[in-house]
Formats: C-alpha cells, sequence, structure tokens
C-alpha cells in the first residue's frame, strides 16, 4: 500500500464519519463537519500529487480515486438535503451526473480506450467543494451563508451539465475511431502502469 492509495483510502473512511457528524444534532457539528470535508477534500489534491511525483499511479489508485471523489460528494449533499440545506432535485441532478460519467466512461474501458478527467471535471469538483463547505457553514449562519450556497448550488449544477456534455463528446469522438487504435493505446497505457506498479 502506497501513499497515494492510503491518502485515497482515508478519503474513503471518512466519508460515513461525515455524514454521521453532519446528520447528528451537537453543538458545533458545522464546524467538524467542515473540517472533516475539508481534510477529506485535501487528500484527493494530494493523493494525485504524491502518485505523479513518487511515479505511484497505479491501477488500483485509477480504480479508487474516482469512486472516493464521488462517494464523498454524493454522501455530502445528500446529508445536505436531509438537512434542508439544498433541494433534493438540485442534488439529483448533480449526483445523476456523476453517475453517468462513471457509465460512459465504463463502456469506454470496455472498449479499449480509458478517459481521464478532463478540464472541465476538475473545474465541477473544486466548485462542489466549495459549494458543499459554504453549504455546511450555512446550517447555523443561515442567511447570508445559505443564500450564497444556493447560488453556487446553481453554478455547480450548470458546471456539472457541461463536464457531462463535454465527456459525452469526447466519448463519441472515440468511438469513431477505429477498434484497433484503441488497443494499441490501452497496451500503451497497460505498460505505463506496469513500470511505476
Amino acid at each position: 500500500m502506497n501513499l497515494p492509495n492510503a491518502l485515497t483510502l482515508s478519503r474513503i473512511f471518512l466519508t460515513p464519519l461525515l455524514v454521521v457528524v453532519l446528520l447528528t444534532r451537537i453543538d458545533g457539528k458545522e464546524i467538524y463537519g467542515a473540517l472533516i470535508f475539508v481534510v477529506a477534500a485535501l487528500t484527493d489534491y494530494f493523493d494525485g500529487y504524491f502518485a505523479r511525483k513518487r511515479n505511484q499511479v497505479t491501477a488500483l489508485g485509477k480504480l479508487l480515486d474516482p469512486i472516493a471523489d464521488k462517494l464523498l460528494v454524493s454522501s455530502a449533499f445528500i446529508s445536505l438535503v436531509e438537512l434542508k440545506l439544498a433541494p433534493a432535485w438540485m442534488v439529483t441532478i448533480i449526483v445523476g451526473r456523476e453517475f453517468a460519467v462513471s457509465g460512459i466512461r465504463s463502456i469506454a474501458a470496455s472498449l479499449g480506450h480509458i478517459m481521464p478527467a478532463n478540464w472541465f471535471g476538475k473545474t465541477k469538483m473544486v466548485v462542489q467543494i466549495f459549494t458543499i463547505l459554504v453549504l455546511i457553514i450555512a446550517d447555523t449562519y443561515k442567511e447570508h451563508w445559505l443564500l450564497f450556497g444556493r447560488f453556487l448550488l446553481w453554478v455547480t449544477m450548470v458546471v456539472s451539465l457541461i463536464s457531462a456534455v463535454s465527456y459525452l463528446i469526447t466519448f463519441m469522438k472515440l468511438r469513431r475511431q477505429p477498434r484497433i487504435v484503441w488497443k494499441e493505446e490501452n497496451e500503451q497505457e497497460a505498460r505505463k502502469e506496469k513500470i511505476v506498479s
């Protein structure tokens, strides 16, 4: 178990703790929840950073990282719905996008091509993290924070949809490529993983 994968696993283990803290009525829960969420979000940055810096990019890491991200974000948003800080229909669209893009990536992988995160996807993740953090704080400081959080929620939903469309366009372009090209690219990717794993 290398450091990047350990950080990814820590994000998975922090997710249920975050949900328990957010949904349990204890004094200062918004502060504890915000701190747990920030620590979990930081592991998302550092696992990728150390994986690249130490040449420890592995197949396990590539599998666990997006799972950990989606688990953290989806759990946080669903908790915010329970706290009546986020409309359920907006969260449904945001979380639904996560599953849809995962499906597109899985289909692409089955056809022999890996779809890495693009600029839209990375921007979406940053906006999601900021939105969740503001809404967690808004549980106590309702007025201005909640208004700002709802605005960010709209931004998150729009960015999520744009990101989904960008992945769909990429996927459609890949489908027009000959399958043999996909096979060669996949073999090159596998050789790289073998070197660093």
